[in-house]
């Protein structure tokens, strides 16, 4: 059986509100939408989200109601906050500097090596109980996707393993052994197995 760890899509961005209360743009839920409506989406018989509001509004679409959406604190993105919002340019060059010293704190980041350890532990703790006949989706952001991804296939953490930008992407992992069977793809374009 198979697991998906997914990436909210594009989100309405606003300085003024604190990055984890986002929500998903009108784009974002379409996009939602379009994945929910895929064959893949229907045989999710699990979803466990991070507690980000991205995050859990892309997992309420996917699950469509069929089966509720759980959320996992330890599932947040990489703790960003000592920073607070930066513009593009400002955070992609803080999102590269952040990959290529994975041992080090970007101005009070939480550093990626310590991401890392969340996110497998978070994934892991779950799957510790649940049941490997069931399809499960994980539902969170793309820095600690990435990361997740690097340790499941046993590769350094780099940025250029990274999703594409805008988000709303997923990889597929084996629930027997763990191993990677996709890359990166828009989740409303994955055909699934």
């Amino acid at each position: 059986m198979f697991a998906l760890y997914i990436t909210h899509p594009q989100v309405a961005i606003d300085p003024a509100v604190p990055v984890p209360d986002w929500g998903l743009s009108g784009r974002g839920r379409e996009r939602a939408a379009l994945a929910a409506a895929s064959d893949w989406a229907g045989r999710i018989g699990r979803f466990v989200a991070s507690t980000e509001r991205k995050a859990v509004e892309t997992a309420d679409i996917l699950a469509a109601g069929r089966v509720p959406v759980e959320t996992d604190h330890a599932m947040g993105e990489n703790d960003r906050s000592a920073t607070g919002f930066l513009p593009p340019d400002a955070f992609e060059e803080a999102a590269n500097w952040f990959f290529a010293h994975p041992q080090e704190s970007f101005h009070g980041w939480e550093r990626a090596v310590d991401a890392q350890a969340r996110i497998v532990a978070a994934v892991e703790r779950v799957l510790a109980a649940h049941d490997p006949t069931v399809p499960i989706a994980f539902v969170g952001h793309g820095g600690v996707g990435t990361l997740l991804k690097c340790r499941l296939n046993g590769t350094p953490i780099r940025r250029d393993r990274d999703q594409p930008a805008g988000g709303g992407n997923l990889f597929a992992f084996r629930l027997a052994d763990r191993s990677v069977t996709c890359d990166w793809t828009a989740m409303e374009s994955w055909k699934g197995f």
